[in-house]
């Protein structure tokens, strides 16, 4: 059911437009669906998710500035996840 509510939050997101892109990486949302179990179930994040992760942490800020994105970015599971793939939480 949570699982649910992150690709409805993305979906929205994407519906209302696609964020603005840096200059290596498209900011797509749904690029970190492969990290959805670990943030909203807690489980151990997979080696895909590590990797997308890293590909968008340049987005996570803008991500972060969403308010239906930010309950997820900015959730305890999700500082785990990023702990765990050896990737810095931004300071936004």
């Amino acid at each position: 059911m949570k699982a649910s509510y992150f690709v409805v939050g993305l979906m929205v997101v994407l519906l209302i437009g696609n964020l603005p892109a840096s200059e290596s990486v498209t900011c797509q949302p749904t690029e970190l669906s492969p990290c959805s179990a670990a943030i909203i179930g807690g489980s151990a994040p997979t080696p895909q998710c590590c990797t997308k992760l890293n590909e968008q942490k340049p987005c996570l800020c803008q991500y972060m500035k969403d308010p239906n994105l930010r309950k997820y970015i900015d959730s305890p599971n999700a500082k785990k996840v990023a702990q765990i793939c050896k990737i810095p939480f931004p300071k936004c």
